[in-house]
């Protein structure tokens, strides 16, 4: 890779696996944060809200791509007005911005939850069919999973509007090889019912980071939605046994053989090359 890449949402978890991966590759970087923790390795630090025209131009200054990770998470701990209103005005300002710029290639943060199985109403929700691909019909009744949603759309509409390539991420659970995913791990093994809204699927961090960075060398223009995950579940127990037990009217299109993730990742091995590296 060569040029320059800004990082919005620099600070955040997947943000420094993306600054530590293109240093590593000797790209330099420009981050767009909301504080400045003062220890980002990158060539220049913006401090300002990604839905800032003015911040995000600052910060997209001499820049040839772009990683958009800024965004609330979820959407428990903000008011849902402001979950939906943040991330899908951060997203169309920072695509309208590097389009005017003339920045063509875009790796946009998407989510599982835009399936809507994390966070819809319905107790027990169930995908209508796994491997789940972004064909899947989406249960959406949450802010944060419809404003992924709209993210995606907004992706189609900016590359249609700027000739872009966007390729947008649909991340599962995030963590490193640390307490938090080896910890979300040992409880979902514990309970497999507490992972069934994601299918008992995550990501290392660092593969969230190589994938993001494969994804700027999408020259296709367009918006490409592709499924993230580990090509295992993070738990012991047999897929067909866990989609009995948990989802049990849902269509198994193909067999899903030992711990296999129920998971379509064709796309992200077709278009960006990529498959996990970092597994439990």
């Amino acid at each position: 890779m060569t040029g320059r890449v800004l990082v919005t949402g620099a600070a955040g978890r997947i943000g420094r696996a993306v600054l530590d991966r293109l240093a590593a590759e000797g790209v330099e970087a420009h981050a767009l944060v909301l504080q400045d923790p003062g220890d980002l390795p990158a060539r220049l630090t913006v401090t300002g809200d990604a839905a800032s025209a003015v911040a995000v131009r600052h910060a997209l200054s001499g820049v040839d791509a772009v990683i958009h990770l800024a965004a609330i998470p979820t959407p428990q701990r903000h008011a849902p007005h402001e979950v939906f209103a943040v991330n899908t005005l951060s997203t169309f300002t920072v695509l309208e911005e590097a389009g005017l710029a003339g920045v063509r290639r875009v790796a946009l943060a998407g989510s599982w939850g835009a399936t809507g199985l994390p966070w819809t109403a319905d107790p027990e929700p169930h995908p209508a069919y796994v491997p789940v691909d972004a064909a899947l019909p989406a249960q959406v009744a949450d802010p944060y999973g419809l404003s992924k949603q709209v993210d995606e759309v907004t992706a189609a509409a900016m590359a249609r509007r700027h000739g872009m390539s966007v390729v947008c991420l649909r991340y599962p659970y995030i963590g490193g090889f640390d307490e938090r995913l080896r910890a979300h791990a040992a409880a979902v093994e514990a309970d497999p019912a507490i992972g069934a809204r994601d299918l008992w699927t995550y990501l290392e961090v660092r593969d969230a980071a190589r994938a993001a960075l494969l994804a700027l060398s999408v020259d296709a223009p367009g918006a490409h939605v592709v499924h993230l995950c580990a090509p295992e579940t993070l738990v012991t127990h047999p897929t067909a046994d866990l989609m009995a037990r948990y989802h049990p009217g849902t269509e198994i299109r193909r067999p899903l053989p030992g711990r296999t993730a129920p998971v379509d990742l064709s796309a992200a091995e077709e278009l960006l090359g990529f498959r996990a590296q970092f597994v439990l």
